[in-house]
């Protein structure tokens, strides 16, 4: 059986380091914009990738009840600087400065309201053609009224990008009476390309009302959670909340944005193998109508010579038609 969800969301998110924090280095910004297509039809092109993907086992759907599959787009940008954006050749120990722009698709599916399997590629650009320059100078002249970053000189070389990322996601979930719940979601991943290599785990705890609707915040990756799925079918009501907290745990294989251009010299710095972020937050939602998120992350160093932890705050608004 699928669920028919007939509404689409779109969502915008942004993150940056100077939401809530003094800063202005390492992974500074991030936004993006991505579409949340309705549930996918039994007539519809994009049932064949579905169909294809259960047929390998990742996607599988044998002996479920109910089946909720849908299609994301996104459109977003990610900015790193190193910790002294003052100098006009950048210290060759600091994290270099590279933009990453990129479009991409993936397929989402909940199964029973306690699997979610998400796959999900992004094709884009490193480098000068990614506008991480423009972008971050001029919100910092325009918007915020400070100095703009003088060493995008030295960012890395135009190349192109691709990430592919495929994760499970399962729910346990426990009422506690007066419409509220508990629930734990792990997870595991992996994704591959020349922009990161890496394989993840972890989980969020979280607490509040209509928890089955969704598997926690929308994010950039790489995050915990991170998925654009809603399904307003699964609501109880029109109004629902959570308050979340979790960890993801990455064993880290390739970062571009620290180990430099794949084909040409570039600024690189010696990046870590294992990196670890904690989350936490609240999440709030309307129907299917509007939902905002609010989430603050704290992720271990990157890099050898990296001083302090990376500290984001990050918001997310989502609008349903």
């Amino acid at each position: 059986a699928a669920r028919a969800e007939d509404n689409s969301r779109l969502s915008v998110v942004e993150e940056n380091d100077s939401i809530g924090f003094d800063s202005d280095k390492y992974y500074t910004q991030g936004l993006e914009f991505i579409y949340l297509g309705p549930d996918v039809a039994a007539d519809s092109a994009w049932i064949g990738p579905f169909d294809a993907l259960a047929d390998l086992g990742p996607f599988d759907t044998g002996g479920a009840g109910e089946v909720s599959r849908r299609y994301e787009v996104m459109l977003g940008q990610s900015m790193f600087t190193p910790e002294d954006t003052d100098l006009e050749d950048p210290d060759p120990s600091d994290r270099p400065y590279p933009g990453w722009y990129y479009g991409g698709v993936g397929l989402i599916q909940d199964t029973d309201r306690r699997r979610l399997d998400h796959l999900e590629l992004l094709v884009g650009v490193v480098g000068p053609a990614a506008f991480g320059e423009t972008t971050q100078n001029d919100w910092h002249q325009y918007v915020l009224g400070v100095d703009e970053a003088d060493g995008w000189d030295e960012q890395l070389d135009n190349e192109p990008g691709l990430m592919l990322s495929y994760e499970r996601k399962w729910r346990f979930l426990q009422p506690v009476g007066g419409g509220l719940a508990v629930d734990a979601i792990p997870e595991l991943g992996i994704t591959v390309g020349n922009v990161m290599d890496y394989v993840q785990a972890g989980g969020m705890l979280r607490f509040g009302k209509n928890l089955e609707a969704d598997y926690g915040p929308t994010r950039i990756r790489p995050a915990l959670s991170g998925t654009p799925y809603f399904n307003s079918d699964y609501l109880d009501g029109p109004f629902g909340f959570y308050f979340f907290v979790g960890a993801q745990g990455r064993a880290v294989a390739r970062n571009l944005f620290l180990d430099g251009n794949t084909f040409e010299g570039s600024p690189s710095v010696d990046s870590e193998a294992l990196v670890g972020d904690l989350s936490a937050g609240l999440s709030m939602f309307w129907g299917h109508s509007v939902k905002l998120d609010a989430v603050v992350t704290y992720r271990t160093e990157e890099f050898e010579h990296q001083d302090d932890p990376t500290k984001t705050a990050g918001f997310n608004v989502t609008v349903g038609f």
